[in-house]
């Protein structure tokens, strides 16, 4: 039969889409927050950019920013990382969805976060909204259940920041999970403390060889 396929309402897909209003519906902004690790000897390095605007203003944070219309969010990361790093060319592999609701001052804002490994002598420069760029070294001591994440500055040691995280394993059917809440945070902007611990973890249990 030669019938347009209607739904519940009557309605035909032109007619169906002609009539949906996006505005009815609240959406998230989207964002991507890329992890650059580095190794150097046994220890491991992140390459952090300092924010030089609201919010959280002289802050270091993860190389990132919003998605734009016409582009995937994985094409957003490596355009990110390049406009406030000059790094490019980096296979950037996702670590996962960070959505808890009050992330972002500035609203509501959903990021997906990515990790890659960098050699060592990888060359970059601060630019856009990140006012610098520098290598922390990473260390992650476990106490029961809190994670304690120290990120030391490599060209300036008076420089550290620090983080309070309490780590849950949570089963699922397609293997084990990690639910992660920051209890304390000190000059890490965002929820950023949480995606470096999911990234550093990943990094530490994979198999690099």
């Amino acid at each position: 039969m030669d019938r347009e396929i209607r739904d519940r309402n009557g309605l035909t897909l032109e007619e169906y889409l002609a009539s949906f209003k996006a505005g009815n519906y609240p959406r998230p902004s989207v964002t991507a927050d890329i992890m650059v690790f580095s190794q150097e000897a046994e220890s491991w390095r992140l390459l952090m950019i300092r924010r030089g605007g609201h919010p959280f203003l002289g802050c270091f944070a993860l190389p990132g920013g919003f998605a734009e219309p016409g582009e995937t969010v994985d094409q957003s990361a490596q355009r990110e990382l390049m406009e406030e790093t000059h790094v490019e060319g980096l296979s950037l592999a996702p670590v996962g969805l960070f959505s808890d609701p009050d992330r972002d001052p500035r609203g509501w804002t959903v990021t997906n976060a990515y990790l890659t490994v960098a050699p060592a002598d990888l060359r970059y420069r601060a630019d856009d909204d990140a006012a610098e760029a520098a290598w922390f070294a990473v260390s992650v001591e476990k106490n029961v259940e809190e994670y304690h994440l120290k990120l030391t500055n490599t060209a300036d040691p008076s420089c550290v920041l620090t983080a309070v995280l309490s780590v849950r394993p949570r089963r699922t059917v397609l293997g084990e999970v990690r639910d992660i809440h920051i209890m304390q945070s000190d000059g890490i902007a965002f929820d950023h403390a949480k995606i470096i611990l999911e990234g550093f973890l990943r990094l530490t249990e994979a198999d690099l060889r």
